[in-house]
């Protein structure tokens, strides 16, 4: 198998293909203005306005959403849950795609989600068709500010952005974990660059947090860290399997010595 194979089968089985909650999509969600914390929220018929008045009280239609980087859909059943949506989850690996259409269906929701095999930096969409583009721990494949800048497009006027993204929390940090995260991403950097990045790309900031360490630890390292033996044992400990592993366990490492230094900090903005 090659070394994409191999993370394929790593991560398929995974809850989560990287740092999340349930309850932080649904914070970001009542950030946006998207989802009240009241009875009956579930089903809300909340919208973002835009420049036709869609959003004035009483308008009931669907929100259009895309979930740009989905993998198995962890965000998108919280976002079929909780809001009257059409959501369209994207994501370039048919298989996550295939696991999150079963796990719809398990969850009562498929008839709100549409799932779409594309690479986030050749969406096939229309100028101006999305009320809301989520994208939870992808965004970096593109770059953040390459992902805003060609995303935007696709919102509608006043439409939301939601993304999560690796950030600094300070600007000193211990050298080890500043090599490493600049040689795997060097677009990163302290929430007050990225807001400023985002203003550069016509968005107005409405929100920001970080994932605090159990969306770390719980919900993403400490399953991976499980599946480690299987994993190894099913691929006869090959060297491209044994190296695949002591990657993610130093990166494991890294965050456990240093988490305090940095994290996912997750970006609210309305296009202007």
């Amino acid at each position: 198998m090659t070394e994409f194979e191999l993370l394929l089968d790593l991560h398929l089985p995974a809850e989560r293909q990287g740092p999340g909650g349930d309850a932080e999509t649904k914070l970001a969600l009542q950030l946006a203005g998207l989802m009240s914390d009241g009875p009956g929220s579930s089903e809300s018929a909340v919208s973002v306005r835009n420049d036709s008045g869609a959003g004035a009280k009483g308008d009931t239609r669907a929100l259009k959403i895309a979930d740009i980087g989905c993998g198995t859909g962890a965000s998108t059943m919280i976002l079929a849950e909780q809001l009257n949506a059409e959501i369209t989850a994207v994501d370039f690996l048919p298989e996550f795609l295939q696991e999150l259409e079963k796990r719809a269906k398990a969850r009562k929701v498929e008839h709100k989600i549409r799932t779409l095999e594309s690479s986030m930096d050749a969406l096939p969409f229309q100028e101006k068709e999305f009320d809301m583009i989520w994208s939870e721990g992808a965004i970096y494949n593109m770059g953040f500010e390459a992902g805003i800048s060609a995303w935007k497009s696709f919102l509608k006027p006043g439409g939301k952005l939601v993304v999560s993204e690796i950030t600094w929390f300070g600007e000193n940090r211990p050298e080890e974990l500043d090599r490493h995260w600049k040689s795997e991403y060097p677009e990163i950097a302290v929430a007050s660059a990225k807001f400023q990045a985002l203003e550069r790309n016509g968005f107005r900031p409405l929100g920001y947090f970080k994932l605090p360490d159990s969306c770390w630890l719980d919900n993403y390292y400490g399953p991976m860290e499980k599946r480690f033996d299987a994993f190894l044992e099913k691929h006869d400990r090959s060297e491209d399997a044994l190296a695949i592993v002591e990657a993610e366990r130093n990166e494991i490492s890294l965050y456990r010595k240093y988490s305090e230094h940095f994290g996912y900090g997750v970006y609210i903005a309305q296009k202007i």
